[in-house]
């Protein structure tokens, strides 16, 4: 086979043409017989890359969650973990079970509600905003009385530690916007103290911000969900007392798919993923349990 040079003008030519190094040092024959099969390869692979575009743009979707403040450290692992072994994405939105219910009624776009309660999830799923047959608890949370002061819980007596007077501030969740909060109520009340502390206490709008007082200084005690204090994330200092789950009623926490998640494919894969043995364990290892106290 003869290669031959072509004339400076016709190398100039074929490289404005876009034509490959190397193809314009071939003979005129040879490049008629083999520009058909260069450009069916190039075909072929722009084919390629536009179907694996579409597919991807197709098929990978994002599941928008409406999440209770209280599981908020535990629902972005689980969807970090979700993320790493599927090709679907999640956004998380946080706030006290009530807020989030108003939202959804309201038609804010969420494809899952992880609630802190079972009234809300029934709710939605007796009005049809919420998807029958999906609703399920995840998880049953317990609360626990925290201090900052390493000494000031350590005596494993909720009533000792809650009737001292060497305290001013004890934060819970709003009894009636929180679950958490209703389950503080309860146990003040069983405790006999609830009208006696009243002076005393400053009504969070959700767990978290009951949380975040303790953790400024703001308050002194506060009613805090246990799953906060177990985080991976933060070391959480000082002491706590963790209330025996006779002292209210048990904090089921139901989730539900809404009706706007039910063509979406990342909210039904992330709700199937929601009830595997994976997420039960990165739950239980925040403190929720699984089925109703017993203790």
């Amino acid at each position: 086979m003869r290669l031959e040079a072509g004339t400076k003008t016709q190398k100039l030519s074929q490289a404005a043409n876009g034509q490959p190094a190397g193809y314009r040092h071939l003979s005129a024959r040879l490049q008629r017989a083999i520009r058909p099969t260069f450009t069916l390869c190039l075909i072929a692979i722009t084919a390629t890359l536009f179907a694996a575009s579409l597919s991807h743009s197709a098929f990978a979707e994002t599941a928008r969650l409406a999440v209770a403040t209280n599981f908020a450290e535990p629902a972005h692992e689980l969807a970090e973990r979700f993320a790493n072994t599927s090709k679907h994405k999640v956004t998380i939105s946080t706030g006290s079970t009530g807020a989030l219910y108003a939202q959804i009624k309201a038609g804010a776009p969420f494809d899952i509600f992880l609630a802190a309660d079972t009234r809300r999830p029934a709710m939605l799923e007796e009005a049809g905003d919420g998807v029958r047959t999906t609703r399920f608890t995840y998880a049953v949370g317990r609360i626990a009385i925290w201090s900052r002061d390493k000494t000031r819980c350590a005596t494993g007596d909720g009533h000792a530690i809650l009737a001292r007077d060497d305290y001013h501030v004890l934060a819970i969740a709003d009894p009636k916007l929180a679950p958490y909060g209703a389950a503080a109520k309860q146990m003040l009340e069983k405790l006999a103290l609830w009208a006696s502390l009243k002076p005393r206490l400053v009504f969070a709008t959700n767990i978290g911000q009951a949380f975040a007082h303790v953790a400024t200084g703001n308050a002194e005690l506060g009613v805090v969900a246990l799953s906060q204090l177990k985080s991976d994330k933060k070391e959480v200092a000082g002491s706590y007392w963790l209330v025996p789950s006779t002292m209210h009623d048990p904090i089921k926490q139901d989730a539900i798919m809404l009706k706007r998640g039910t063509d979406n494919a990342a909210a039904k894969a992330f709700y199937k993923f929601l009830k595997s043995d994976a997420a039960r364990s990165t739950m239980e290892r925040y403190g929720y349990e699984m089925d109703t106290p017993t203790q």
